[in-house]
């Protein structure tokens, strides 16, 4: 009869063993991916390992491998739908190659904050780090450190080091904006991001591109903050200038807090005005009316990061990955002139 104090103890390397029929030597050699283990032993060992729901005991393993088979995420964001996508894919991808995620959230972007978390991270002996920054400061930081672990980033900015792919904003928000051109409007307001985030710039460049290419005039972009309130009061706000007939706004949650205000304003969407958004979130088909957007397939940036990032640790060719395309979700929030 078994103690409790047996109960409670993790299976170790040889219960694997023992379950599986093979030595513990034949269970490490699948745990490193060994090529001289046969596919039928290697399923039996991993079967054992789900059964058992046996954890390497990752210290240990460091010290016999250099690896931890951990990867670290350094983010910089405040859970917006696109990186919290991009973090669940990533653990997902990560966990399917035997690979545990540590997540360090930045409390804030001071170049003491971010050299304190990638020193974190480098001290929990991750083998490399995926970075999820949406502002240009966190690279600039980064470039001056010294970081000793293989990186790669889902945000591109200039001058960034190791590795770095993204969703192709700048292609997606000129998508967006002609359309709203094809459909008769010249006077289209960009209600644009925050300062220095890469994805507000790169949105606000594609706007600025369609407009000048179609001889329209620009009106002075607004600066949000990324939320629905903000959106909101600047739906009910802008109301009372009527000096355009369309809005971009840089994401879905400023676009639906936007059609909140105009109707509480008293503006018909999109009698009255077109609203278009950024990202295709899960509510956006869902609001009233279903909002036009742009989406982004946030799950691939998070696999494609985890498929670069191990390429490196493996020394292997590292994908030559495009910038992930964005597609045009036309629904009912905009309408012809």
């Amino acid at each position: 009869m078994s103690t409790s104090s047996e109960r409670a103890r993790m299976p170790s390397i040889r219960d694997v063993a023992r379950l599986a029929g093979v030595s513990h030597q034949t269970v490490s050699r699948v745990l490193n991916d060994h090529p001289s283990i046969r596919p039928e032993t290697k399923e039996r060992v991993l079967d054992a390992i789900r059964v058992l729901d046996y954890r390497p005991n990752i210290a240990a393993r460091a010290l016999a491998t250099s690896r931890s088979n951990t990867l670290g995420i350094l983010s910089a964001t405040t859970g917006e739908f696109g990186p919290t996508s991009s973090i669940a894919a990533i653990e997902d991808a990560a966990r399917a190659e035997r690979y545990s995620v540590t997540t360090l959230n930045l409390p804030d972007t001071t170049p003491e904050a971010i050299g304190a978390a990638v020193r974190q991270l480098v001290r929990e002996a991750v083998d490399g780090i995926v970075v999820l920054a949406p502002q240009v400061r966190v690279f600039n930081v980064l470039r001056g450190m010294a970081v000793s672990v293989p990186f790669v980033s889902l945000q591109t900015a200039s001058g960034s080091d190791g590795f770095s792919h993204s969703a192709d904003q700048l292609a997606g928000a000129r998508m967006i904006t002609e359309y709203l051109i094809r459909l008769g409007h010249s006077d289209i307001l960009h209600l644009a991001g925050p300062q220095d985030w890469i994805e507000a710039e790169s949105r606000m460049r594609g706007y600025l591109d369609a407009m000048r290419d179609a001889d329209l005039p620009t009106i002075p972009p607004i600066r949000g903050d990324w939320s629905a309130d903000f959106g909101y009061f600047a739906g009910q706000e802008l109301a009372r200038r009527r000096d355009f007939t369309a809005v971009f706004a840089a994401n879905d949650l400023m676009a639906i807090g936007l059609m909140h205000g105009f109707r509480d304003a008293g503006l018909r969407v999109p009698i009255d005005v077109s609203v278009v958004g950024f990202d295709d979130i899960p509510v956006a088909a869902h609001v009233a009316p279903p909002l036009t957007t742009v989406h982004q397939d946030f799950a691939e940036l998070g696999r494609r990061a985890v498929r670069i990032l191990l390429a490196q640790l493996r020394g292997e060719t590292v994908p030559a990955f495009g910038p992930v395309v964005p597609v045009l979700c036309g629904r009912e929030s905009a309408a012809s002139r």
